[in-house]
C-alpha cells in the first residue's frame, strides 16, 4: 500500500488530500474546521482529518507533496519588483519579513508543522513540491472520465503562470503553453470584483451573479485594459492595474476610465452603472475563454477538455462554452481553486513522476466530490443531546415524505448528510433546499436565512432523468459547474412593462414554472443528481417529485453570508439557530426551530464578515 498526502496552504483555501494506491481517499478544506473563511493558514485540522480517514499516522505516510514551488514564487516576486521599481517598495518592504522568516524556507517549515501530528515522523526527505498549475491541470485530468484530454487552466497567478494549455494522455500530463504574470484573466476579474466593492478571492461569485442584470456596454474601454488575440492568448496594459506591486487591485487611470472611483460597499448601493460594469468584465471573460477552447481545439484537435483554476468556476463562461459545441466532452474539477491543488499535486506525484498505471473511470473518480467528514447517527444523536438540541426520529422512508412535505409548505430546511463536499459547492451533503416553484423563496432564503444580496440566484438540484425536460442541455452537471438556460416552454415571457425594466426591478418577476431557481436572464446552474453518486439526495428530490410533480429543489450551500459551509452537527444546529430556518435534516433526526429552546438563537446576521 503507497499513501500521498497532498497540502495547499498559504495564499488561500487551504487544504489537505489523501491518495491510497492512487485512490482519492478523503480530501478537506481548512476553513471547514477553523470556521474563518478561506482560511489560508497551514491545514492542520484538514490534514488530522484525511489521516484519520485514511486510518494513518503521519510517520506511515510514504510522500508528502506540496502544491506549488516556494522558490520559484520568491523569483517571480523579485523580478517584478525589480521591473516596477521604486514603484511597489511599501509592499515590498512588507513582503519580505514573512517570506524570509517562513516562505523562501517552506520545506523547513512544512517539517516543523508536520512533526506536530506525530513525533515519530523524523525526516523531510519524503517532503516534495510541485507546480502550481500542474497541480490545477493534474487535479482537472487525472479524475476525469477521459483517457486523453486538452486541460485549460487559468486562475490569478501561481509561480509564474497565470493561464496554461496542458495535454493529458494516459498516466501522462504535460504543459505545452503558459501566459505568464501579470498578464491574468483571473486578476482582471479580481480587479472588477474589487472595483465594484467586493471582496477579491470571494466575491467574484457575486459579480458573475450581478452581471445579467446590466448590459455589456463598457466592452469597449475593457478592451483598452486587455490585448486579446485572435487565439485568445492576451496581455494586460499595467498602466491601469496596481497589483502587480501596490496593495489595491486598480488605479486613478483605471477609474478615470470608467467614471467613477471604486464602490464602497459599507456606504454605497450597486446601482445601473456597477450591473453594467459587471455585465461587461463577464462578457470579455467569456469571449476570451471562448477563443482559447477554439484555438486550443484546433491546434491539439482533441475532443475532451479538462478545466481547473479558480476561473473554471465561472459556470455561465463553462456553459457558454459548452454552448458553442467546441468540444465533444467537458468536465471540470469541483474543487477547481487553490484547495483542488492539494489533490492535483499527490495525482501528479502518483501518475507523473511515479508513472504508475491510469484506470480510467467512465464516471470519474472524484466519487460526487464527497471526500469530507461524516457522522454517524450515534455521533449525531450524541452532539445534539450534548447541545441541548430538541430532535425526532424518523426511519428513512418517513424521514424522506416528512422532509418533502415541508418543502411542498414553503418551508426552508437545513439538509446534513453523508460526506461533506469537498470544493466550494454544496452537492447536497451540507445544503440548505427549498421549493423552487415559489416566487418569494429567492428573496426570502438571501436575506432572511444567507444574510445576503437579494440579486443572488440559487441553483436547482435536479434529477439526471428529468434534466432535459427542463432544460436546455442533456449532459451531467453533478458539480453544479454549468449554467443553461430553462425549457422555452416552461418559461413565462414578460409584458412589454417588464421588459422596460432596468438591473434591480428585474428582481421580482416571476419568469418561469420555477422562479426560485430562474435567473433574470431565464439561466439556471445545474446539478444532476444521481442515485449512484448520493442516494439520499436522489430518493428525496423523487420523493419531492413524487408529491408535487417537480423533479427538482432548489440547493444552495448550509451557510450564511461570510461563514463556510458547515462541518459537524455543532455547526448545522448554530448555523440553523441564527437564521430563518425552519426545520434542520440531520442523519434520521428533525429539528422544528418552533421547539428550540430560545436561549440557543444566536445573532448570525453580524458574526461574519461581508465576503
Amino acid at each position: 500500500m503507497k499513501s500521498i498526502l497532498g497540502i495547499s496552504a498559504f495564499y488561500h483555501d487551504s487544504a489537505a488530500s489523501i491518495l491510497i494506491d492512487g485512490k482519492i481517499v478523503a480530501a478537506a478544506q481548512e476553513e471547514r474546521f477553523t470556521r474563518k473563511k478561506h482560511d489560508a493558514s497551514y491545514p492542520y485540522n484538514a490534514i488530522e482529518f484525511v489521516l484519520k480517514y485514511a486510518n494513518l499516522k503521519l510517520s506511515e505516510v510514504d510522500q508528502i507533496v506540496f502544491f506549488e514551488k516556494p522558490f520559484l514564487k520568491f523569483e517571480r516576486l523579485l523580478e517584478t519588483y525589480v521591473a516596477f521599481a521604486p514603484n511597489g517598495f511599501s509592499s515590498f518592504r512588507k513582503a519580505m519579513p514573512i517570506w524570509i522568516k517562513e516562505k523562501l524556507f517552506q520545506k523547513n517549515f512544512l517539517f516543523n508543522k508536520l512533526k506536530e501530528h506525530d513525533k515519530f515522523y523524523k525526516s523531510d526527505e519524503n517532503i516534495f513540491f510541485s507546480e502550481h498549475h500542474l497541480s490545477h491541470a493534474a487535479s482537472a485530468f487525472f479524475p476525469s472520465p477521459f483517457e486523453e484530454a486538452i486541460i485549460l487552466t487559468a486562475d490569478g497567478v501561481g509561480e509564474w503562470a497565470t493561464t496554461t494549455i496542458a495535454i493529458g494522455k494516459g498516466n501522462q500530463l504535460e504543459i505545452k503553453k503558459e501566459i505568464h504574470f501579470p498578464h491574468s484573466l483571473g486578476l482582471l476579474y479580481s480587479a472588477f470584483t474589487y472595483y465594484i466593492g467586493f471582496k477579491v478571492n470571494s466575491g467574484e461569485y457575486k459579480l458573475m451573479g450581478l452581471a445579467p442584470y446590466g448590459n455589456p456596454i463598457y466592452e469597449n474601454k475593457i478592451n483598452k485594459l486587455i490585448d486579446v488575440k485572435d487565439d485568445g492568448t492576451f496581455r494586460l496594459n499595467q498602466k491601469y492595474f496596481n497589483y502587480a506591486t501596490g496593495l489595491t487591485m486598480t488605479n486613478d487611470k483605471f477609474y478615470n476610465l470608467f467614471g467613477q472611483k471604486p464602490r464602497d460597499s459599507m456606504k454605497e448601493k450597486l446601482t445601473q452603472f456597477h450591473m453594467d460594469i459587471a455585465a461587461s468584465i463577464q462578457k470579455v471573460t467569456e469571449d476570451i475563454m471562448i477563443k482559447l477552447s477554439r484555438s486550443i481545439r484546433k491546434q491539439y484537435n482533441i475532443k475532451n477538455l479538462c478545466l481547473a483554476g479558480g476561473v473554471a468556476l465561472n459556470c455561465v463562461a463553462n456553459g457558454k462554452i459548452l454552448q458553442e459545441k467546441i468540444f465533444d466532452n467537458i468536465w471540470i474539477q469541483p474543487a477547481a481553486g487553490d484547495a483542488g491543488g492539494s489533490l492535483g499535486a499527490a495525482l501528479a506525484l502518483w501518475y507523473v513522476d511515479q508513472k504508475n498505471e491510469r484506470k480510467v473511470n467512465p464516471n470519474d473518480d472524484m466519487n460526487g466530490s464527497y471526500l469530507g467528514t461524516e457522522f454517524t447517527q450515534e455521533q449525531i444523536e450524541n452532539e445534539l443531546t450534548s447541545i441541548g438540541a430538541k430532535f425526532e426520529k424518523f426511519d428513512y422512508e418517513n424521514l424522506l415524505t416528512q422532509t418533502s412535505k415541508y418543502l411542498d409548505q414553503g418551508k426552508a430546511i437545513g439538509w446534513f448528510q453523508g460526506r461533506m463536499e469537498f470544493g466550494p459547492r454544496a452537492l447536497g451533503a451540507r445544503s440548505i433546499l427549498g421549493d423552487p416553484r415559489s416566487d418569494k423563496m429567492q428573496k426570502n432564503l438571501n436575506l432572511k436565512v444567507k444574510f445576503r444580496e437579494s440579486f443572488r440566484p440559487f441553483a436547482p438540484s435536479i434529477l439526471r432523468d428529468n434534466l432535459s425536460d427542463w432544460f436546455d442541455i442533456n449532459i451531467d452537471s453533478p458539480y453544479m459547474l454549468l449554467v443553461t438556460n430553462i425549457k422555452k416552454e416552461k418559461k413565462i415571457q414578460m409584458t412589454d412593462e417588464q421588459k422596460k425594466l432596468f438591473g434591480i426591478d428585474k428582481l421580482n418577476i416571476k419568469r418561469s414554472e420555477i422562479p426560485a431557481v430562474t435567473h433574470v436572464d431565464y439561466s439556471s446552474r445545474i446539478q444532476t443528481v444521481s442515485k449512484n453518486t448520493n442516494k439520499y439526495f436522489y430518493d428525496l428530490i423523487s420523493k419531492f417529485k413524487q408529491i408535487t410533480g417537480c423533479p427538482l429543489i432548489i440547493n444552495t450551500s448550509f451557510n450564511v453570508r461570510g461563514e463556510p459551509i458547515v462541518n459537524t452537527p455543532k455547526d448545522a444546529f448554530n448555523c440553523f439557530m441564527g437564521t430563518e430556518l425552519d426545520y434542520l435534516v440531520i442523519g434520521n433526526c428533525i429539528l422544528d426551530k418552533n421547539k428550540q429552546d430560545i436561549i440557543f438563537k444566536k445573532d448570525y446576521a453580524n458574526k461574519f464578515e461581508l465576503d
